[in-house]
């Protein structure tokens, strides 16, 4: 039978695309060689920047966030080189496996999943590295699977104590426009990310914000890329256009939610995902669960990965919620799999959406006999209405 009524997307991503950004990609193609296009992409290159916390360039590919994880990697470095990463979860743990592939060496820097990236730990790596062997710190700043974040400020600080020159290479994916990052003040040399999550657009766009230092590694190292390249993007990105057809009615959609989160402000948009992340978490402890991030500081406000009580199977209950409340709700990856649930609050949302959300959790944990303390959502809705 099909479903009625809206659906909800629940995932950490993509998320729901505002009707404004698809009334703007829905708009007819335009020539991208002309100048109605060159003004539309010098707005989008040049406004993109403060996102990111950057007033160096940021490099817009037609790609997933996993076409800008490979044009990090090969324009920075060269075959054989050494990278620390550090084991946050299974992006981390994809990222890792892409860099391997490369013939790069990756050390990688175990973790239980359940906290971010230890800045000592990388400390320690780098402060032994008297030979400055290792080229790069790999970290990502989000990790969706998990629910925690780590503290990109400590690493950056981490590795000016250990003296090291190595680059600082950061995966915002899940956490661009939703958790507050800055490139420059953080001292991060490439930040990756992607469209469809805080931007609000469908998949289909992927970022390199890169520091003067990247750039300068870009130029010496003996990677063999084309389309990847950044030395031709930003060169030819200067006069507003693309060495390629680019993603046209993409961007036309990047320039509303732009247009979108300069509105509301940057701060206000922080504070937002700040909100709904608390008021998920409340409810999550008042059903009697953990999340899977144990430490309060490394808690995402992007979403909240829940686990359930042992002998329940996560896939079962989203099932469950999916077929009776037309929800979907993200899945647990690699060794979390069929253990952990994860609700997604980010992008287009507002508080309503947070609490429909919950509500839609708490009736399917009812339908599919998994014990738990009803109520959760009267305990959301107290938090968002300043009662607690």
């Amino acid at each position: 039978m099909t479903a009625t009524g809206r659906h909800f997307l629940q995932i950490p991503g993509p998320t729901n695309t505002p009707l404004a950004v698809l009334a703007a990609m829905a708009k007819p193609t335009i020539d991208h060689r002309g100048p109605e296009f060159q003004k539309l992409a010098m707005d989008v290159l040049t406004r993109i920047r403060p996102v990111f916390g950057t007033k160096n360039p940021v490099i817009i590919y037609p790609a997933s966030g996993t076409g800008a994880w490979e044009a990090a990697l090969v324009n920075v470095l060269s075959p054989g080189d050494k990278v620390v990463m550090v084991e946050t979860g299974w992006f981390a743990t994809l990222w890792n496996k892409m860099a391997s592939k490369f013939g790069i060496q990756t050390e990688f820097i175990a973790t239980d999943w359940r906290a971010g990236a230890e800045a000592a730990a990388i400390e320690a790596r780098l402060s032994e590295d008297k030979g400055h062997t290792i080229k790069a710190v790999c970290v990502v700043h989000n990790e969706t699977s998990t629910g925690c974040v780590s503290d990109i400020a400590a690493v950056r600080a981490a590795m000016d104590r250990a003296g090291h020159p190595a680059l600082l290479m950061v995966d915002t994916i899940s956490s661009l426009a939703s958790i507050e990052y800055k490139h420059d003040a953080w001292g991060v040399d490439v930040t990756v990310a992607g469209s469809q999550k805080g931007l609000m657009l469908p998949p289909g766009l992927s970022f390199n914000a890169v520091s003067d230092k990247a750039i300068a590694a870009a130029k010496a190292n003996t990677f063999p890329r084309s389309f990847w390249d950044w030395q031709e993007m930003i060169a030819i990105n200067e006069k507003g256009f693309f060495p390629y057809t680019p993603a046209t009615n993409m961007l036309q959609g990047l320039k509303v939610a732009l247009d979108m989160l300069e509105e509301e402000g940057l701060d206000a948009v922080f504070a937002r995902h700040n909100r709904a992340a608390e008021a998920t978490r409340r409810a999550v402890r008042h059903w009697g669960f953990e999340t899977v991030c144990k430490k309060p500081s490394d808690y995402s406000s992007s979403l909240t990965a829940v686990m359930l009580p042992e002998g329940h199977s996560a896939d079962a209950l989203r099932k469950t919620i999916l077929e009776r409340s037309n929800m979907s709700l993200g899945n647990g990856l690699g060794k979390l799999a069929d253990k952990v649930f994860r609700i997604g609050h980010l992008g287009d949302f507002h508080d309503l959406m947070v609490t429909g959300t919950l509500s839609g959790v708490e009736m399917g944990l009812a339908a599919a006999g998994i014990p738990h303390n009803a109520g959760g959502v009267e305990v959301a809705m107290r938090y968002l209405n300043g009662n607690h």
